[in-house]
């Protein structure tokens, strides 16, 4: 099954940063533009706010959300797969955690301004 993310496109820094993994990760990752889909509620379980608050990937069924989600995608592109070994570390997430909370709140905030 392919790793499929849904990310918010309407969002220029969230762009930029998707638009570079996509470069690098083939056919490996299915993109959702959560700006653009409709009805994503039965497919993640989660309401449009939800989706918009964290970037979530689903993943063998499962969906993971926020900080999470980027160790995911670093894993299924080479490039990037040394980031998912440095921020997995038990040390270092739970300060990247906080981090990509912090700056995703203000990313929402944002985007909830311009819907």
């Amino acid at each position: 099954m392919k790793t499929k993310v849904y990310f918010n496109n309407s969002c220029s820094i969230c762009r930029t940063e998707i638009n570079q993994y996509k470069k690098h990760s083939g056919d490996k990752i299915e993109w959702v533009d959560i700006s653009s889909e409709k009805n994503l509620k039965k497919e993640t379980n989660k309401n449009t706010d939800d989706l918009y608050r964290r970037m979530h990937v689903l993943e063998n069924g499962k969906i993971i959300s926020g900080a999470r989600s980027f160790l995911i995608i670093w894993k299924e592109i080479p490039r990037y797969n040394f980031l998912c070994k440095i921020f997995s570390k038990p040390i270092i997430f739970p300060v990247f955690n906080i981090i990509y909370e912090v700056i995703a709140y203000f990313l929402y905030l944002k985007s909830k301004l311009s819907r």
